[in-house]
């Protein structure tokens, strides 16, 4: 169909790759989702941020806070519902390309007594829907990587070791997150601080990644996550 070869060019612009619109969606889908919400996510990126490149598109209720900190380098959607508080040291950067899913929570600071370190974000990432990223020890996602949905992040843990004082009294320490390029995060898996996931790593689906370091190139599940096998054989 002409009209989706066209809207196909446009996209492939957009995200600065080649994309392709399946021949088999209708003509009043691509009308109602590809071009008039578009447009809509598009002007309310315009007057939320006061810019018009690199694109930015704004889905219905959603929440933004301490946009300021925000740094783009490229097209950023947020899905419906998503809510985005930067407030933090370093603030977020995204990269080329990336889609925050509907109801994806993202918060930099869980204090503001000691405010967080931000989250730094690649090109060509997607969020999920229905995550969690809490940032406040700092959380690094690489290039290419994907979200699956329900997953959550939490950079900093609690201190609980004084006997005499309450755990919400003690604090907090911090290692931070790192995810590498070209990696694939299952669906309700949960990422704890202190855990540096390699390049072309996979973390199954509910698999629970507790602090240290995970391979390259590796397949790992369970609770907590295990190593079960290289993603390539040799």
């Amino acid at each position: 169909m002409y009209f989706s070869r066209v809207i196909s060019k446009i996209i492939s612009k957009i995200k600065g790759e080649n994309f392709q619109l399946d021949d088999n969606i209708p003509f009043g889908y691509l009308i109602r989702i590809v071009l008039f919400k578009r447009v809509l996510m598009f002007i309310r990126g315009v007057i939320k941020f006061m810019r018009i490149t690199p694109s930015i598109f704004i889905d219905s209720k959603c929440k933004i806070i301490c946009k300021n900190k925000i740094y783009f380098n490229g097209v950023v959607t947020f899905d419906r519902n998503s809510y985005v508080d930067a407030l933090s040291k370093k603030g977020i950067t995204f990269g080329q390309n990336i889609s925050i899913g509907m109801n994806t929570t993202i918060i930099c600071s869980g204090t503001m007594k000691d405010i967080g370190e931000g989250l730094i974000v690649g090109n060509n990432v997607g969020l999920g829907t229905h995550c969690f990223y809490g940032c406040a020890g700092g959380i690094e996602i690489g290039d290419d990587t994907i979200f699956g949905n329900f997953i959550s992040l939490h950079s900093e843990n609690h201190n609980y070791k004084d006997e005499s004082t309450l755990i919400r009294n003690q604090g907090v320490n911090r290692k931070g997150i790192k995810i590498g390029k070209n990696c694939w995060i299952g669906s309700k898996a949960t990422i704890l601080d202190g855990v540096i996931i390699k390049d072309g790593c996979i973390n199954a689906a509910g698999a629970l990644v507790t602090e240290g370091i995970y391979d390259e190139n590796s397949i790992y599940a369970g609770v907590p996550a295990k190593f079960i096998k290289k993603r390539f054989l040799k």
